[in-house]
């Protein structure tokens, strides 16, 4: 009986808007062809009129809608994804026999929830993250077809015990793994290293991996409770890149950083020492790359300098797990088992 919250860009009704066909000329745009404009509408669906927008849910399983507040992605981070843990274990509580949980979000942080879900959970039961690449009201939308195989992921019992879970475009990924590759297409979520754990085909719900990677429930990481994560900022390599960010980012009172670095793991020297100063500092710094693919080597000038490597999370997501971590210790060997665990 799976339970389904409703929010974010990707559910949004969409109105007519103006398109420019010229320097002067707009002409109204016709509600079903908008897919980029939607957005600028603010208006979003709550968990019950979507699922009633989708009759053909009630073939698949017993939908029972929670109501959760209507965020777009962009705004949701730590206190949505507390809030959801929270909620997810009242749900579980309230009802003994249910399958999974699905929960709706748009697409531009959609990994980053998934992710943090899979290491806060509290409930042992699949739980899945859908959004859509078109609003509900597009032409060709993909938005109602993904929420059916949502559901009827959620509810397959082979979903059990692999962590939270992202269907979109009839494809299982890992919270760990996945990312947003595209803007626009719809086969933008992928797993680079290591591709899809499953498809939905119709009816069929099949896997053929999983990741060996722990998640939630049983980690150490308890959200409930805090008002905050400390603050754990992004420094982003590129030619020429002398450190000033590392530098303000200090100053704004990081206890953390992630470096998005060069492949396979490096940053141009003037950045790198502004890297060193903060470990000095006493802050936490984990090498992560902007390449989105691949293990950052721990080498020998990065344990040297001690800096962990973020092994293959992306930067983004290697901030959720150092923030995590430095809510439990500020002990650089602990940490690095964390990011060779989860």
């Amino acid at each position: 009986m799976p339970a389904r919250r409703g929010n974010g860009t990707n559910d949004r009704q969409a109105d007519n808007r103006l398109h420019r066909h010229g320097r002067d000329d707009f002409v109204p745009r016709p509600r079903f062809l908008d897919i980029l404009d939607y957005v600028a509408n603010d208006r979003r669906l709550d968990a019950a009129e979507i699922v009633a927008a989708v009759p053909e849910l009630a073939e698949v399983a017993n939908v029972v809608p929670v109501p959760f507040r209507t965020v777009t992605s962009p705004g949701i981070g730590f206190a949505e994804w507390r809030d959801l843990v929270r909620l997810c274990e009242q749900v579980a509580g309230e009802h003994p026999d249910l399958a999974g949980i699905v929960i709706g979000h748009g697409t531009a942080t959609l990994e980053e929830t998934a992710y943090a879900l899979s290491l806060t959970l509290t409930v042992d039961l699949p739980v899945v993250i859908v959004g859509s690449q078109r609003p509900m009201t597009a032409l060709s939308t993909d938005a109602k077809l993904n929420l059916v195989a949502a559901v009827r992921t959620a509810a397959s019992p082979a979903s059990r015990g692999r962590g939270v879970l992202v269907v979109l475009n009839d494809e299982i990924q890992g919270a760990r793994e996945v990312t947003k590759t595209s803007v626009t297409r719809l086969q933008t979520f992928r797993t680079p290293d290591f591709g899809v754990l499953g498809h939905v085909d119709g009816e069929s719900v099949r896997y053929y991996r999983r990741s060996e990677r722990a998640h939630a429930p049983g980690t150490p990481f308890d959200i409930r409770t805090i008002t905050a994560l400390p603050r754990v900022d992004v420094s982003y390599a590129y030619a020429d890149a002398d450190g000033t960010a590392v530098r303000a980012f200090r100053a704004a009172g990081a206890k953390g950083l992630v470096a998005a670095g060069l492949a396979p793991g490096m940053v141009p020297p003037l950045e790198a020492d502004a890297l060193a100063e903060a470990v000095e500092a006493g802050l936490i710094v984990v090498m992560s790359t902007r390449a989105g693919s691949g293990v950052v080597p721990l080498s020998t000038r990065l344990r040297e300098r001690g800096i962990l490597s973020a092994d293959n999370l992306t930067p983004q997501k290697a901030r959720i797990l150092l923030s995590l971590a430095l809510t439990v210790t500020q002990d650089r060997g602990q940490i690095a088992d964390y990011f060779a665990a989860y």
